[in-house]
C-alpha cells in the first residue's frame, strides 16, 4: 500500500507522539523509585543545582548568538534579499526554522539534565542493594532523553517541511539552529568538565590526599556537574543535531531524484518512523535476569530493535506498485522501479 505525502506526515507524527509517551513513562518510573539515603539526595540536589545554574548562563550567551544568527540569515540566506530573485518571505520562514532548531535543540539538554539528575540518584541508592534495579534505573533514566531527543527532531523536520510546503532551505534551517546549539554546547559542557576535572584531581590527590572522586573535595560536585553539563546536556543537544542532520541531508537527496511524486521524500519519513517504532519498543525489552550482565541486556535491547527494524522495513510496496517513470537524474542514480526489494542487492 502506497502511502500519500500527507498521511505520511501524520504517521511520522503519531510514532513521534509514541516516543514521547515512552519517555513520560519511563519518567514517571524513575520518579516514582525509592530514594531514602539522605547524604546521596543532599549530592544529588548539589549536583541538580550546578547544572542547571551553568545551562542557565550558557543558554543566554547562546540567544544572543542565536539572535545575530538570524538577522543574518533573513537578510542573506537562501539568496540576499536585495538581489533580483529575492524572495523575502522564504528568508523569513529559514530563519524562523532556525530558531525553532535552536530552541528544541536547548530543551533536549534541559529535558536530559532534569532526567539524569534525578536517576543519577535512584541508580547510586538502587546499586547498594540491587545492581539489576540499579541498572535500570540508569537505563530508562537515559531512555527518556533518547526517545524524548530523537522523537523531537522527527516531529520538527516533518513539521518545519509539511508547514513550509516541502521547503528544503527551511529544513536545511532547522538543522542549521540544531547544530548551532549542539556546537556550543557540546564544546561548553566539555571544557567545564575537563576543566573541573583537572582541578579536582590537582587539589584533592595531589595538595591534600583525598582519593578520587571523594565529596568532601568540593571541586568534586564541580567535576560531577561537568560531566552532567557535557555528556547529558551536550549529548543530547548532539544526538538532536545528528538526527536531523540526517533527515535534512536525506531530503535533499530525495527531492534531487525526484521533487514531483516525492516517492523518495515519503521514504525518509516512513523509514525514520519506523526506526523510532522498533527502537521505543526495544526499549521497554531491557531486563537483567539474575545471573545476566549489564551488557548481555543492552546487547539483547539492541538485538529486539534490530530485528523488529528489519521486519518493518521488508514490509515494502510490491515492484507493480512504484512509480515507473523515467531515470533519476544525476549520475548513477537507480530508476525509481529498479528499487530492489528487502534482502537483494
Amino acid at each position: 500500500m502506497e502511502l500519500n505525502l500527507t498521511t505520511t506526515f501524520a504517521f511520522s507524527i503519531a510514532i513521534a507522539v509514541v516516543s514521547f509517551l515512552v519517555a513520560a513513562y519511563f519518567y514517571v518510573w524513575v520518579k516514582k523509585c525509592p530514594s531514602s539515603n539522605k547524604k546521596i539526595e543532599s549530592i544529588g540536589k548539589l549536583i541538580a543545582k550546578g547544572a542547571n545554574a551553568f545551562l542557565r548562563r550558557e543558554y543566554l550567551v547562546l540567544a544572543r548568538f542565536v539572535a545575530v544568527a538570524t538577522v543574518l540569515i533573513v537578510v542573506f540566506l537562501p539568496s540576499p534579499i536585495w538581489g533580483a530573485n529575492a524572495n523575502p518571505v522564504e528568508n523569513i520562514k529559514m530563519a524562523i526554522a532556525y530558531i525553532a532548531g535552536a530552541v528544541i535543540s536547548a530543551a533536549a539538554g534541559k529535558i536530559g539534565i532534569m532526567t539524569a539528575t534525578k536517576a543519577n540518584v535512584k541508580s547510586a541508592e538502587a546499586a547498594v542493594k540491587d545492581i539489576r534495579h540499579s541498572f535500570l534505573s540508569g537505563f530508562r533514566g537515559g531512555a527518556v532523553m533518547g526517545m524524548a531527543v530523537v522523537g523531537a527532531s522527527l516531529l520538527g523536520v516533518t513539521l518545519v517541511y509539511w508547514l513550509t510546503d516541502h521547503d528544503a532551505s527551511a529544513v536545511l534551517g532547522f538543522s542549521f539552529g540544531a547544530s548551532s546549539l549542539a556546537l556550543f554546547a557540546k564544546a561548553g559542557g566539555g571544557i567545564f568538565t575537563k576543566t573541573a576535572d583537572v582541578s579536582a584531581d590537582l587539589v584533592g590527590k595531589v595538595e591534600l590526599g583525598i582519593p578520587e572522586d571523594d565529596p568532601r573535595n568540593p571541586a568534586v560536585i564541580a567535576d560531577n556537574v561537568g560531566d552532567n553539563v557535557g555528556d547529558v546536556a551536550g549529548m543530547g543537544a548532539d544526538l538532536f543535531d545528528s538526527n536531523v542532520a540526517s533527515m535534512a541531508a536525506a531530503l535533499v537527496m530525495a527531492l534531487s531524484i525526484d521533487s514531483t511524486e516525492f516517492y523518495f521524500v515519503k521514504h525518509v519519513f516512513v523509514y525514520a518512523a519506523l526506526g523510532l517504532l522498533a527502537s521505543s519498543i526495544g526499549v521497554l525489552t531491557a531486563r537483567m535476569g539474575k545471573n545476566a550482565s549489564p551488557t548481555r541486556a543492552l546487547n539483547m535491547s539492541t538485538y529486539v530493535t534490530t530485528a523488529i527494524f528489519f521486519a518493518l522495513t521488508c514490509q515494502r510496496a510490491p515492484p507493480e506498485q512504484r512509480p515507473s517513470g523515467r531515470s533519476a537524474r544525476g549520475t548513477g542514480c537507480m530508476r525509481r522501479n529498479q528499487v530492489p526489494p528487502c534482502g537483494r542487492t
